[in-house]
């Protein structure tokens, strides 16, 4: 278990690779230090690089250092149901091993990354539960959830949707999925009479989560850059009011 400062000043500890299910997947766990009673929980999936749960960390911490319980499990996207079980597995071990890791389980947000994002969407699908609220970041939701096999925004054409509070970040400069994304489903959201946010800090679609992308290693990677930095403390801030722990940095 790793303990430092958060970004916010308030210490926030880590503990690192705990298996979440049967296929043998891992997750970590970002707390605040000391914290007594349950902390608001968040679930906060990767995007589309197979088991990428590392490059979540910064933000992870960020939002741990506002008070916020966040587990950030391992998932694979070329798996052969495209990550759908490993998704699944891993908020089945949110909901029932939350508490025992100093949050709760049955009070948490939903929440992903670029690919994670739309599979966010769709939480519904488990036994009729429902999280608190869900959180997209830079997603697309015009294309297939990995959780359901079909987007969020034809099944809000055809009448289904979260029912819970949708907040969405995306960066206003992000290329790789642009922010048009988020704007269309705020709108249809609306139009459906649900609650929802988008805010589109200036940054794109590895600053949102306070990283780089580095062609070398093909994958995203920590920065301190001020628009990742800044953009990260949105999201983390998005993160807590969602999760009811407020949204001041």
């Amino acid at each position: 278990m790793a303990a430092d400062m958060g970004m916010t000043g308030r210490a926030v500890e880590t503990v690192r690779g705990l298996v979440y299910g049967p296929s043998g997947k891992q997750l970590d766990v970002h707390r605040p230090a000391g914290a007594s009673g349950a902390a608001p929980t968040v679930l906060l999936w990767h995007g589309i690089g197979p088991d990428e749960r590392d490059i979540l960390e910064p933000l992870a911490r960020t939002a741990a250092a506002r008070g916020l319980l966040v587990l950030v499990p391992d998932w694979r996207s070329d798996a052969a149901d495209g990550g759908r079980s490993h998704l699944l597995e891993s908020l089945a071990f949110a909901r029932k091993e939350a508490g025992g890791l100093g949050g709760d389980g049955e009070s948490l947000v939903l929440a992903g990354w670029s690919a994670g994002a739309g599979a966010a969407l769709r939480p519904e699908i488990v036994e009729g539960w429902r999280p608190s609220a869900v959180v997209g970041v830079a997603g697309r939701y015009d294309l297939p959830a990995r959780t359901t096999g079909t987007a969020p925004l034809a099944d809000l054409a055809a009448g289904r949707d979260p029912a819970v509070p949708v907040h969405l970040v995306h960066g206003s400069r992000d290329t790789v999925v642009e922010a048009r994304y988020s704007r269309d489903l705020a709108e249809s959201l609306r139009a459906a009479g649900r609650t929802v946010t988008l805010q589109e800090p200036e940054t794109d679609h590895a600053g949102v989560i306070m990283t780089a992308y580095d062609p070398a290693a093909d994958r995203c990677v920590p920065t301190t850059a001020e628009h990742a930095v800044r953009a990260g403390r949105v999201v983390a801030g998005v993160l807590a009011e969602a999760a009811g722990g407020g949204g001041a940095a």
